[in-house]
C-alpha cells in the first residue's frame, strides 16, 4: 500500500477515534450528572481524564496527517477543514484539558461545588463544539474522499469487469 493511501487510513481512523471518544466523554458526563451519582460522576471524571492518553495523540496523528494530505491542495473543503483545525486545537488545549484535570481532581476530592459546575457547564460547551467541528470536518474529508476516488483513474481490468456486468 502506497505511502498516500497508508496517510490517508491513518487521518480517517484518528478523526473518527478522536470524535467518538469525545462524544463519549460527553455523553458519560450527561449522563452521570443526570442519574446524580456522586461516585458515578467521579469515576467518568477519572475516566475522562485516563482517556486523553488515548484523545491527545489521535488529535495529533489528525492533525499532522490532515495537514500533510491537505499541503497544496485549494479545494474547498480542504481550506474549511484547515480553517477549523485551530479551534478545535485551541478548544482541546486551552479549555477541555485542563478542565479534565480541575474536574478529575475535584470529583476525586468529592468537592461538587460551583466552580466544578461552572467548569463541567464550559467542557460540555466546548467538548459539544469540538463534535460539531469534527463532525464538520468528517463531512468535508468524506466529500473530499469521495472526489478523489471518482477522479481516480481506473485499471483496464476494472473497466472490463464494470462494462461485462
Amino acid at each position: 500500500m502506497e505511502l498516500a493511501m497508508k496517510l490517508h487510513h491513518l487521518h480517517a481512523l484518528a478523526g473518527m477515534l478522536a470524535f467518538f471518544l469525545i462524544a463519549t466523554f460527553w455523553l458519560g458526563t450527561a449522563a452521570t450528572e443526570l442519574s446524580g451519582s456522586t461516585a458515578a460522576i467521579a469515576w467518568v471524571k477519572s475516566a475522562i481524564l485516563s482517556g486523553m492518553v488515548v484523545l491527545i495523540p489521535a488529535l495529533v496523528a489528525t492533525g499532522a496527517s490532515g495537514f500533510s494530505l491537505g499541503r497544496g491542495m485549494r479545494l474547498p473543503a480542504v481550506v474549511a477543514k484547515k480553517r477549523r483545525m485551530p479551534f478545535i486545537a485551541g478548544n482541546g488545549l486551552l479549555i477541555l484539558l485542563p478542565s479534565a484535570i480541575f474536574l478529575a481532581t475535584k470529583a476525586e476530592a468529592g468537592a461538587f461545588d460551583t466552580a466544578f459546575y461552572l467548569v463541567q457547564g464550559l467542557e460540555l460547551v466546548a467538548g459539544a463544539t469540538n463534535l460539531v467541528l469534527i463532525g464538520l470536518n468528517i463531512r468535508d474529508g468524506l466529500a473530499i474522499s469521495r472526489r478523489r476516488h471518482a477522479s481516480a483513474p481506473r485499471s483496464k481490468a476494472a473497466v472490463r469487469s464494470s462494462i461485462s456486468g
